[in-house]
């Protein structure tokens, strides 16, 4: 029933997003759980239902692989992460694939196929997110420096450093969605003033030095007399003109819930507080890569 010309709430439980397949459409998307960082815990505590969440064989909409993260021993053994990157055809079936720090780039493990896999999704429309030493799938190898993706080498360039930051700034003025992003994280409670983001005590990491901006987009910036990105976007192809572009990469120096998963296992493990500041600014993140490609006119 629909009072006319006064207003009409509706509880949250009749506007909430999809949180399983039986609710409505969800996105078929690859997590590899990293042992910094907890990103199946940030998609869970957004509303979806733990039964989605699997191992690559089944039927959930969240495929979860191993790449040293949580203990899932409660569940079905997962499949190495490598077996995902390693795999052309099998990036392919998803939607988004989210590659959660794993306390190092582990280079080793991550051979040029792979990058050049990695870039062949993203370049036909596929989705990545990466996490602070996820920088290995868009700078490449710090240990080896030849072996690296074509063309996102060049986006940024690199530091390792932990200093002593606690907040961090939305970039209103180049990023043509930072007024929607600073207004979103105030509405929810994300930003105590305009276009700031605290970060949690301990887990403030910079890793991009420089980022041109001609090739990707700077979401959010840490103002310490320079400003070092924190987190940017760019599409992909990236080589080719923006009307040919229907990929989104994705990387942010955020981690979940700071920089260690929680001890236990998946999913119980997972906080069951509410969002961090930097876990809102996350979350934005995560439902804007999901968006299709704005073409820059």
């Amino acid at each position: 029933m629909v009072s006319a010309c006064t207003d009409n709430p509706l509880p949250a439980t009749q506007t909430s997003l999809p949180k399983n397949r039986s609710e409505g459409d969800l996105p078929k998307i690859a997590v590899t759980s990293g042992s910094c960082d907890a990103l199946e815990c940030l998609i869970r505590r957004l509303g979806v239902s733990d039964f989605e969440f699997t191992n690559d064989a089944g039927s959930g909409s969240i495929h979860l692989y191993n790449a040293g993260g949580f203990d899932h021993a409660g569940a079905d053994a997962l499949s190495p992460a490598t077996a995902l990157w390693g795999n052309e055809d099998k990036l392919k079936t998803y939607d988004i694939v989210l590659n959660a720090c794993q306390c190092s780039q582990n280079g080793t493990e991550k051979t040029q196929a792979m990058m050049d896999n990695m870039k062949a999704y993203a370049d036909i429309g596929g989705r990545i997110f990466s996490s602070h030493y996820g920088n290995v799938w868009i700078g490449g190898d710090s240990a080896s420096p030849g072996k690296a993706p074509a063309v996102w080498k060049d986006i940024a360039t690199w530091v390792d450093n932990y200093p002593s930051g606690s907040s961090d700034v939305i970039d209103q003025v180049s990023n043509p969605k930072g007024m929607s992003f600073a207004t979103w994280m105030t509405n929810v409670g994300g930003s105590t003033s305009n276009g700031t983001v605290a970060i949690d005590p301990g887990s403030f990491r910079q890793t991009v030095d420089t980022l041109d901006q001609t090739k990707a987009e700077r979401w959010v910036y840490w103002d310490s007399g320079a400003q070092y990105p924190q987190d940017f976007q760019f599409t992909t192809p990236n080589e080719a003109p923006q009307d040919q572009r229907c990929g989104k990469v994705v990387f942010s120096d955020m981690h979940v819930g700071g920089d260690q998963i929680p001890s236990g296992a998946f999913p119980d493990a997972c906080s069951t507080s509410p969002l961090t500041p930097q876990e809102k600014a996350l979350a934005f993140m995560f439902f804007d890569i999901a968006s299709c490609v704005n073409v820059v006119q």
